[in-house]
């Protein structure tokens, strides 16, 4: 072996050393300058998990009229604990939200039992409509809409599993209506005055 060999050897792991560090510094300096923020932030401190702190207030002060299914109840539950981060209701309300509400179940699959033509369900699909009005405290209204959310579920041949897959269901359903109902209300809000 020549002496010179044995010395681009050695200086082989250093370079790749040296590379690795300058490599590791420059993707560093890359991915420092990246940001991720929420779509409808405003940045700065008077932004709270995205959504502007004066739009947050505005949320708060929104009372969400009765409703008259099981159903529609789960959604007004979520949706207030949505809209006041857990305080409940207000008091003195600013804004008053009305909902409409319909719910439908399908039939999804049908599969063949045994020796019989005819089928039986085995998936179904829970639907959920709502449309909202938003009126301030004249009753006037400020902000309408209407969200539509739906969960699938299986439908096994028990009576009981069945029925518990089918609520288990609408309960997901309801709180992802909830959900997209407190995001939609946030950008009315975020164009009011």
């Amino acid at each position: 072996m020549l002496l010179s060999d044995h010395k681009a050897k050695d200086k082989s792991p250093i370079r790749s050393k040296r590379l690795a560090i300058l490599t590791g510094l420059v993707l560093s300096a890359f991915v420092a300058g990246c940001t991720v923020q929420p779509l409808y932030s405003t940045g700065g401190s008077a932004s709270v998990g995205g959504v502007p702190s004066s739009v947050k207030t505005k949320l708060a002060s929104v009372k969400v009229d009765d409703v008259d299914s099981i159903p529609a109840q789960a959604v007004r539950n979520r949706l207030i604990f949505g809209l006041s981060g857990g305080a409940g209701e207000p008091s003195q309300p600013a804004y008053h939200l009305a909902l409409g509400f319909s719910t439908s179940t399908e039939s999804a699959v049908e599969v063949d039992v045994g020796d019989k033509t005819e089928g039986r369900a085995s998936a179904g699909t829970v639907r959920m409509i709502s449309n909202y009005a938003l009126r301030d405290r004249d009753g006037k209204v400020v902000a309408t809409g209407r969200r539509q959310v739906s969960a699938s579920y299986d439908r096994p041949r028990q009576e009981f599993a069945n029925l518990r897959a089918h609520r288990d269901a609408q309960q997901r359903a309801a709180e992802e209506l909830a959900q997209y109902l407190v995001l939609s209300l946030a950008q009315d809000m975020q164009k009011l005055p």
